[in-house]
């Protein structure tokens, strides 16, 4: 990826209403041609939307939590993601390496609504859990900072800055 399209990228995570005209004064290109490679970049999937950032306290949903699930029974099939799709209150769901299976973000209106959910969880996924409750979350939503381009093939000097 060339460096102005990961330029064009951080903008977009920081701003995803950010307007072409914006963006083309911010990296210096003409706004048909930052509009080209938003375009571009759209197809390529490296820019897969652009969604709205939610204040969760605001709608009721005041509690998050961080929900680790691993089989009760460990021969059984690997299918929790799908077994609990139809969950709204989860936000996301991450395969992990460790004891546990997979760690869900959940999100919640009270202490009563994760219980309800956890018993939802260890139902429909014949799993067991570990819940850590997220007392308060000084950021999210950081925007990447895309990766540069790696050393030139077989310049793997340490001394070199790039």
């Amino acid at each position: 990826m060339e460096e102005i399209d990961r330029r064009i990228v951080t903008l977009l995570a920081r701003d995803g209403r950010m307007s072409f005209t914006d963006l083309a004064k911010e990296t210096g290109l003409s706004v048909s041609a930052v509009h080209q490679r938003v375009r571009r970049l759209e197809k390529r999937g490296v820019l897969r939307g652009y969604a709205a950032l939610v204040d969760y306290d605001a709608i009721g949903l005041s509690l998050t939590a961080f929900v680790s699930i691993k089989p009760i029974d460990p021969a059984a099939a690997d299918d929790a993601p799908e077994r609990l799709a139809h969950l709204s209150a989860i936000e996301a769901c991450h395969s992990v390496a460790g004891d546990e299976s997979y760690i869900l973000k959940v999100r919640v209106a009270s202490p009563l609504a994760l219980e309800e959910l956890l018993s939802q969880i260890r139902t429909a996924a014949n799993v067991s859990t570990r819940t850590t409750v997220v007392l308060s979350t000084p950021y999210e939503h950081r925007p990447p900072e895309p990766a540069g381009p790696g050393p030139a093939p077989g310049d793997d000097r340490p001394d070199r800055q790039p």
